[in-house]
């Protein structure tokens, strides 16, 4: 069983262009399952596993506490592992067919007015090393939107500052093109001019934001940073990853933007993922009237 999720995971890297991150939760997904199915159901062959047997792993997941998205999520990877199965073979029938995907309730992302943006980026006000770092880095992330995952892999040659984009390397190794304002370049710029290099300390590569240690950042780095300016801005509010990214699109359809536009620069390969930010701005249009109008 576990050469086969194996297997799997190498056919999703490889010929499908999932990132590291994307199949490796696959893979935590799978070996939970295939634990379960073990253990539990005691099957020891792939063509053993039936309908029921799945059902009973989702009701055991529901009975943990798991959210609906978890389990939306769960039955997404084990259903495309067992088509992958049935596609090579190893199985001649696949039974996750017409189990239905449990239905997640729809939450909307949270985000950062803008005056709480402007405190977030103005944040690293020092003229040190890292705060310049650190400033390119918001600057970006609220500019373009992309994913925290995309801005760690970003490249030098990957910033095009004169002509005022940047290239990015998504989901599904898609590549996608996106437009830069000039305070974003003017942070970049900065950054380049004065801090990359003494950060590399010596170091040779083409990775665009480091550590401290001149390597590359990690997602988890970035995310310790933006904690902790979080703080320092006195923003009372429990951000994700994707914070930044959720207002950027937000204040974009907010101010007029076209959604196929705002769809484009997201990476976003269903209109209906970003429609969701239309759904954030009236309710925020909703709490602005309750708060403002006299007759409320």
């Amino acid at each position: 069983m576990q050469d086969s999720i194996q297997d799997f995971i190498h056919y999703l890297i490889v010929e499908k262009g999932l990132s590291k991150n994307t199949s490796e939760a696959y893979k935590r997904d799978l070996n939970s399952y295939i634990k379960y199915i073990h253990k539990v159901e005691e099957k020891t062959n792939l063509q053993h596993i039936t309908r029921e047997s799945i059902l009973h792993y989702l009701y055991h997941l529901k009975d943990q506490g798991r959210a609906a998205t978890t389990m939306a999520r769960t039955l997404s990877s084990i259903r495309a592992f067992h088509q992958f199965l049935l596609r090579e073979g190893v199985v001649s029938t696949d039974p996750s067919v017409h189990i239905e995907m449990p239905k997640a309730e729809k939450k909307l992302p949270k985000i950062l007015s803008p005056s709480e943006v402007e405190s977030l980026l103005e944040a690293p006000h020092e003229r040190t090393s890292l705060n310049i770092r650190n400033k390119a880095m918001l600057e970006l992330l609220y500019a373009t939107g992309i994913r925290v995952s995309e801005l760690c892999q970003l490249s030098v040659s990957d910033i095009h500052l004169q002509m005022g984009f940047i290239r990015c390397i998504g989901k599904g190794n898609k590549e996608r093109i996106i437009p830069i304002g000039t305070v974003a370049t003017k942070a970049i710029e900065d950054y380049l001019n004065n801090s990359r290099h003494l950060l590399m300390k010596k170091r040779r590569h083409d990775i665009l934001f480091v550590n401290h240690h001149g390597n590359q950042m990690s997602r988890q780095g970035f995310w310790k940073i933006i904690k902790q300016l979080t703080r320092d801005a006195k923003i009372n509010k429990e951000l994700t990853p994707h914070t930044l990214r959720h207002s950027f699109a937000t204040h974009l359809l907010e101010n007029g933007a076209d959604l196929r536009a705002v769809q484009e620069m997201l990476g976003h390969a269903d209109i209906s993922t970003t429609q969701i930010y239309t759904h954030v701005t009236k309710a925020r249009m909703k709490d602005v009237y309750s708060q403002y109008h006299p007759r409320a």
